[in-house]
């Protein structure tokens, strides 16, 4: 059998200095590592703890780990994952599939096709967000992949009636707002991580599919899986959202992402326990069968 894990990345699995969220005591404060370096400067960290278990996560053939994030393949890549390197991701909020690596023009040129169909063009969006930002709280304003927008904000002098009248006239045009930490997302509303796991599921032949999120962003994903996690931070928590197969997790900060890693592993060696179990009792049922009908086979002759 085959166990997808597909995990958000920042804020549920790896974390800022800003959003660690030690809030213990120094002495008893968990050892870090870093996973990621940008411009010489150590950015995104998880515990040794977290990094321990996920190389035993991803050590698992019956495991394909999916790293899932709305980052660019670009921004992506300078993660540096203790373990199995992934031979799959989920980058763009879903809208590039990377195999080995290297982008799948087959899944982009359907991502592009659909938003093309459902959507309002990005440089409408991108004009509104530049238009409407005020230079007092607006630092910078990207455009992600020819996919999305995002503004990088001073969030506490953000009105929020902004964000509000902006959420209201993005989604008129099939377009979703969420704010993460200091940026602001305006996202193609089909673009969603949950339509690339379930493609990635297709490929793997994944029979169970694991996730984890902590963003308004992530709420497909996690309602694709069939088992998910959030952390007790984030859009989703500040929102009390949840699902029936979704375990929401009172753990802020770094130790959430240990804690969700520590559940992965947990669930996928329970699934392929059971899995294997189900297996031996239909080979020892087979076997009675072959042997029975060997037997009346015997007495017939």
């Amino acid at each position: 059998m085959t166990v997808l894990v597909a995990s958000d990345l920042d804020r549920t699995l790896i974390y800022s200095t800003a959003a660690l969220g030690l809030t213990m005591p120094d002495p008893v404060a968990p050892r870090l590592l870093c996973v990621e370096v940008h411009e010489s400067k150590p950015l995104s960290y998880m515990t040794e703890t977290a990094a321990k278990l996920l190389a035993e996560l991803t050590a698992d053939p019956a495991v394909v780990f999916v790293p899932t994030t709305t980052r660019t393949r670009k921004q992506y890549q300078r993660i540096r994952f203790p373990g199995r390197p992934a031979k799959y991701a989920i980058c763009a909020n879903g809208g590039q599939l990377l195999v080995d690596g290297v982008p799948d023009r087959d899944w982009r040129r359907r991502v592009t096709a659909r938003l093309a169909a459902e959507c309002a063009p990005l440089e409408e969006v991108h004009g509104h967000l530049l238009a409407t930002a005020d230079p007092e709280w607006l630092r910078k304003a990207r455009v992600a992949e020819d996919l999305f927008a995002y503004l990088v904000v001073e969030r506490a002098l953000v009105p929020q009636e902004w964000i509000k009248a902006l959420t209201e006239w993005a989604e008129a045009r099939g377009w979703t707002v969420s704010l993460q930490g200091r940026k602001i997302y305006a996202v193609p509303r089909p673009l969603t991580k949950g339509a690339a796991m379930r493609e990635v599921a297709r490929r793997t032949g994944a029979t169970t599919t694991l996730a984890a999120g902590d963003s308004l962003l992530d709420a497909d994903l996690l309602l694709a899986a069939d088992a998910a996690w959030r952390p007790g931070h984030g859009e989703l928590a500040d929102a009390g959202w949840t699902a029936p197969t979704v375990t929401p997790l009172a753990t802020a900060g770094v130790l959430a992402g240990e804690e969700i890693v520590r559940a992965f592993g947990r669930t996928a060696a329970r699934e392929v326990a059971q899995e294997s179990a189900r297996e031996s009792v239909e080979a020892a049922q087979s076997a009675e069968t072959a042997r029975t009908a060997g037997e009346i086979g015997t007495l017939g002759s």
